[in-house]
Protein backbone atom coordinates (compact mmCIF):
# COMPACT_ATOMS: atom_id res chain seq x y z
CA UNK A 1 0.00 0.00 0.00
CA UNK A 2 2.69 2.27 0.67
CA UNK A 3 4.41 1.83 -2.62
CA UNK A 4 0.99 3.15 -4.57
CA UNK A 5 0.59 6.18 -2.51
CA UNK A 6 4.34 7.51 -2.08
CA UNK A 7 4.83 10.33 -4.03
CA UNK A 8 8.65 11.05 -4.49
CA UNK A 9 8.12 14.38 -6.11
CA UNK A 10 7.44 17.24 -3.35
CA UNK A 11 6.60 19.92 -6.09
CA UNK A 12 3.46 18.05 -6.55
CA UNK A 13 2.22 18.26 -2.86
CA UNK A 14 3.79 21.87 -1.69
CA UNK A 15 1.84 23.73 0.07
CA UNK A 16 1.39 27.78 -0.85
CA UNK A 17 3.50 30.36 0.81
CA UNK A 18 0.63 32.96 0.56
CA UNK A 19 -2.61 34.01 -1.37
CA UNK A 20 -0.37 35.44 -4.36
CA UNK A 21 2.28 32.66 -3.95
CA UNK A 22 0.67 29.80 -5.14
CA UNK A 23 2.71 26.94 -6.89
CA UNK A 24 2.02 25.06 -9.88
CA UNK A 25 1.76 21.54 -9.92
CA UNK A 26 4.16 19.61 -11.88
CA UNK A 27 1.29 18.32 -13.93
CA UNK A 28 -0.05 21.83 -15.08
CA UNK A 29 3.74 23.10 -15.78
CA UNK A 30 3.65 20.27 -18.28
CA UNK A 31 0.61 21.11 -19.54
CA UNK A 32 1.44 24.47 -19.87
CA UNK A 33 4.90 23.64 -21.96
CA UNK A 34 2.74 20.44 -24.14
CA UNK A 35 1.54 23.64 -25.58
CA UNK A 36 4.81 24.67 -27.16
CA UNK A 37 6.17 23.34 -30.21
CA UNK A 38 8.11 20.43 -29.88
CA UNK A 39 11.07 21.74 -31.97
CA UNK A 40 11.84 23.89 -29.24
CA UNK A 41 13.40 21.14 -26.88
CA UNK A 42 15.96 19.91 -29.56
CA UNK A 43 17.76 23.53 -29.59
CA UNK A 44 20.27 24.55 -28.30
CA UNK A 45 20.22 27.97 -28.72
CA UNK A 46 16.26 28.70 -27.54
CA UNK A 47 16.33 30.64 -24.34
CA UNK A 48 13.24 30.49 -21.92
CA UNK A 49 12.40 32.72 -18.82
CA UNK A 50 10.22 31.89 -16.00
CA UNK A 51 9.86 35.70 -15.00
CA UNK A 52 7.71 34.60 -11.81
CA UNK A 53 9.40 32.11 -10.48
CA UNK A 54 8.29 30.66 -7.59
CA UNK A 55 8.99 26.81 -6.76
CA UNK A 56 10.95 26.51 -10.03
CA UNK A 57 9.06 23.48 -11.41
CA UNK A 58 8.42 25.07 -14.92
CA UNK A 59 12.18 25.42 -14.58
CA UNK A 60 12.93 21.74 -13.72
CA UNK A 61 10.22 20.45 -16.36
CA UNK A 62 11.93 22.97 -19.32
CA UNK A 63 15.08 21.68 -18.03
CA UNK A 64 13.62 17.85 -18.50
CA UNK A 65 12.62 17.78 -21.59
CA UNK A 66 16.07 19.90 -23.28
CA UNK A 67 17.89 17.15 -21.79
CA UNK A 68 16.05 14.78 -23.21
CA UNK A 69 15.64 16.81 -26.73
CA UNK A 70 19.62 17.76 -26.70
CA UNK A 71 20.75 13.92 -26.36
CA UNK A 72 22.23 13.72 -29.95
CA UNK A 73 23.72 17.15 -29.92
CA UNK A 74 25.43 17.56 -26.64
CA UNK A 75 25.78 13.59 -25.56
CA UNK A 76 27.55 13.76 -22.70
CA UNK A 77 24.66 14.35 -19.99
CA UNK A 78 26.86 16.30 -17.52
CA UNK A 79 28.16 18.73 -20.31
CA UNK A 80 24.13 18.75 -21.97
CA UNK A 81 22.95 19.89 -17.91
CA UNK A 82 25.54 22.75 -17.87
CA UNK A 83 24.74 23.97 -21.01
CA UNK A 84 21.44 24.24 -20.48
CA UNK A 85 21.50 25.38 -17.09
CA UNK A 86 24.12 28.02 -18.00
CA UNK A 87 22.61 29.12 -21.51
CA UNK A 88 19.19 28.21 -21.54
CA UNK A 89 16.83 28.22 -18.75
CA UNK A 90 16.84 31.42 -16.66
CA UNK A 91 13.90 32.54 -13.95
CA UNK A 92 13.05 35.66 -11.70
CA UNK A 93 11.87 34.12 -8.44
CA UNK A 94 9.23 36.76 -7.22
CA UNK A 95 10.24 36.87 -3.47
CA UNK A 96 14.19 36.20 -1.81
CA UNK A 97 12.20 32.72 -0.40
CA UNK A 98 10.54 31.24 -3.42
CA UNK A 99 14.32 32.57 -5.45
CA UNK A 100 16.14 30.23 -3.06
CA UNK A 101 13.06 27.43 -3.52
CA UNK A 102 13.52 27.65 -7.22
CA UNK A 103 17.47 27.49 -6.48
CA UNK A 104 16.89 24.30 -4.97
CA UNK A 105 14.16 22.79 -7.17
CA UNK A 106 16.72 23.82 -10.36
CA UNK A 107 20.39 23.55 -9.19
CA UNK A 108 19.60 21.28 -6.26
CA UNK A 109 21.04 23.74 -3.75
CA UNK A 110 19.59 27.32 -2.72
CA UNK A 111 22.80 28.64 -3.87
CA UNK A 112 23.63 28.52 -7.40
CA UNK A 113 27.34 28.56 -6.54
CA UNK A 114 27.04 26.21 -3.50
CA UNK A 115 28.66 23.02 -2.75
CA UNK A 116 26.04 20.72 -3.85
CA UNK A 117 24.76 22.46 -6.91
CA UNK A 118 25.32 20.40 -10.12
CA UNK A 119 26.41 23.31 -12.14
CA UNK A 120 28.39 25.62 -10.08
CA UNK A 121 28.13 29.72 -10.97
CA UNK A 122 30.31 32.40 -10.09
CA UNK A 123 27.37 33.71 -7.84
CA UNK A 124 24.82 32.64 -5.33
CA UNK A 125 22.12 33.64 -7.33
CA UNK A 126 23.05 32.29 -11.63
CA UNK A 127 20.78 32.21 -13.33
CA UNK A 128 17.69 32.39 -11.48
CA UNK A 129 17.41 36.08 -9.95
CA UNK A 130 15.51 37.89 -7.18
CA UNK A 131 15.71 41.87 -8.47
CA UNK A 132 14.45 43.62 -5.30
CA UNK A 133 11.81 46.07 -6.16
CA UNK A 134 9.56 48.36 -4.77
CA UNK A 135 6.20 49.58 -5.46
CA UNK A 136 6.23 53.24 -7.06
CA UNK A 137 3.36 54.69 -5.39
CA UNK A 138 1.21 57.28 -7.49
CA UNK A 139 -1.72 58.24 -5.07
CA UNK A 140 -3.43 54.86 -3.45
CA UNK A 141 -2.34 52.66 -6.54
CA UNK A 142 1.41 51.34 -7.92
CA UNK A 143 1.98 53.17 -11.45
CA UNK A 144 2.89 50.03 -12.30
CA UNK A 145 0.33 46.89 -10.73
CA UNK A 146 -2.43 48.52 -9.70
CA UNK A 147 -1.82 47.55 -5.78
CA UNK A 148 -2.96 49.19 -2.68
CA UNK A 149 -1.03 51.11 -0.87
CA UNK A 150 -2.70 50.67 2.13
CA UNK A 151 -2.28 47.09 1.52
CA UNK A 152 1.36 46.73 1.02
CA UNK A 153 3.07 49.59 2.12
CA UNK A 154 4.60 48.04 4.79
CA UNK A 155 8.45 48.88 5.10
CA UNK A 156 11.57 46.95 4.31
CA UNK A 157 10.73 44.56 7.14
CA UNK A 158 8.20 42.96 5.32
CA UNK A 159 8.34 41.40 1.52
CA UNK A 160 6.34 44.17 -0.66
CA UNK A 161 5.48 41.11 -3.49
CA UNK A 162 7.08 44.01 -6.33
CA UNK A 163 7.48 41.43 -8.79
CA UNK A 164 10.44 43.19 -10.96
CA UNK A 165 9.17 42.10 -14.31
CA UNK A 166 6.41 44.18 -13.71
CA UNK A 167 8.55 47.26 -11.76
CA UNK A 168 11.76 47.41 -13.23
CA UNK A 169 11.84 49.51 -16.71
CA UNK A 170 14.52 47.70 -18.31
CA UNK A 171 15.25 44.31 -16.86
CA UNK A 172 17.95 44.27 -19.69
CA UNK A 173 20.04 46.36 -17.26
CA UNK A 174 19.84 43.11 -15.06
CA UNK A 175 19.45 40.14 -17.58
CA UNK A 176 20.89 41.45 -20.31
CA UNK A 177 19.63 39.19 -22.99
CA UNK A 178 16.55 38.91 -25.12
CA UNK A 179 14.01 35.56 -24.68
CA UNK A 180 12.81 33.15 -27.21
CA UNK A 181 10.37 32.14 -24.69
CA UNK A 182 8.59 33.25 -21.51
CA UNK A 183 6.42 31.04 -19.40
CA UNK A 184 5.11 31.40 -15.76
CA UNK A 185 1.71 31.36 -13.52
CA UNK A 186 0.94 34.94 -12.85
CA UNK A 187 0.91 36.40 -9.86
CA UNK A 188 -2.38 36.37 -7.83
CA UNK A 189 -2.69 39.25 -5.76
CA UNK A 190 -3.05 41.65 -8.52
CA UNK A 191 -6.72 42.51 -9.32
CA UNK A 192 -7.12 43.06 -13.30
CA UNK A 193 -10.56 43.52 -13.19
CA UNK A 194 -11.54 40.28 -14.73
CA UNK A 195 -8.60 40.89 -17.49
Amino acid sequence: MLRKKHNPDILTCIANLSSDEVFTPPKVANQMLDMLPKELWSNEKITFLDPVSKSGVLLREITKRLVDGLKSKIPLLEDRVEHILRNQVYGIGITELTSLISRRTLYCSKYANGKYSIVKFDDEQGNLKYLKTKHTWEGERCRYCGVSKKLYDRGDEFEGYSYSFLHIENLNKYLNMKFDVIVGNPPYHINDGGG
